[in-house]
């Protein structure tokens, strides 16, 4: 049988290609998350303390939004990480190597858009233009 591509899928299923990156009892991705649902819209929940750190994505995020964009410099995790380890992120390799070895320095959520744009935070009328 032939594959012919289905061109009846609505904009949900369009939506539904939205990746949200996070920490589960991150309230902000909790927020975040709500949000789309409460909204209808699709997405799929990738879980950094079970999942992992996307690596092969962390150039494509540095790129998008800069590294400054996607540490959290005011959360806990990454003071506690202690001056010694701020020092060393002077560039996006290094900057890769912490986010993979600490999660939680990751400013979240992180989405991956349907377009491919990659946003980090959430703020509701942020998350509407995005669906607009």
């Amino acid at each position: 049988m032939e594959n012919i591509p289905d061109f009846s899928l609505g904009l949900n299923s369009i939506k539904a290609c939205i990746t949200v990156y996070g920490i589960p009892n991150c309230d902000t991705v909790k927020k975040a998350r709500d949000w789309l649902t409460a909204q209808g819209v699709d997405y799929v929940f990738h879980d950094f303390k079970k999942q992992g750190v996307p690596a092969d994505l962390l150039h494509a995020w540095l790129k998008a939004v800069g590294r400054d964009t996607l540490i959290n410099r005011k959360g806990p995790t990454w003071r506690n990480l202690g001056p010694e380890v701020h020092a060393t992120v002077v560039d996006d390799a290094s900057a890769t190597a912490v986010m993979l070895a600490n999660s939680s320095v990751i400013k979240r959520p992180v989405v991956a858009w349907a377009d491919g744009k990659v946003t980090v935070g959430f703020k509701p009328e942020l998350f509407a233009e995005r669906l607009a």
